[in-house]
């Protein structure tokens, strides 16, 4: 069975938006992301801010590439619980870790925090239904 039939057999809360509304969002949040995080890596290698500063902008950037793979590749829901909770944390530790230097990041990452909001709460909805 694809992916899709996959996941269409799932079972899921009323409020669940459309694969191409997820999809969407995405297409937008991924700029955002790219723009934000490779301008606290560059300050980071310039010097202006620690390198600690960067750590759960990279954990948050790992923990999301493996998101699609482990819900999608090896279907496993409750590993995709769990790390799509440690997007959700780490977006909080990131603002947290750049208010201080750049809170133009910190607040540019508010859609992202709400999409992963909304995202996690949808994948636990799903795990526990499933």
């Amino acid at each position: 069975m694809s992916w899709m039939e996959w996941y269409d057999s799932l079972l899921k809360p009323s409020w669940t938006p459309a694969p191409s509304t997820i999809g969407m969002i995405w297409q937008v949040l991924y700029p955002v992301i790219l723009v934000t995080f490779s301008f606290v890596i560059v300050q980071a290698a310039r010097k202006k801010i620690p390198w600690g500063v960067t750590a759960p902008f990279i954990i948050n950037l790992v923990a999301n590439g493996l998101f699609t793979p482990i819900q999608f590749g090896l279907r496993n829901l409750p590993l995709a619980a769990l790390d799509i909770l440690v997007v959700w944390g780490t977006i909080i530790w990131m603002v947290a870790a750049i208010w201080k230097y750049y809170r133009w990041v910190a607040l540019a990452q508010l859609p992202y925090f709400i999409w992963v909001s909304i995202a996690s709460s949808l994948q636990l909805h799903i795990t526990w239904y499933n």
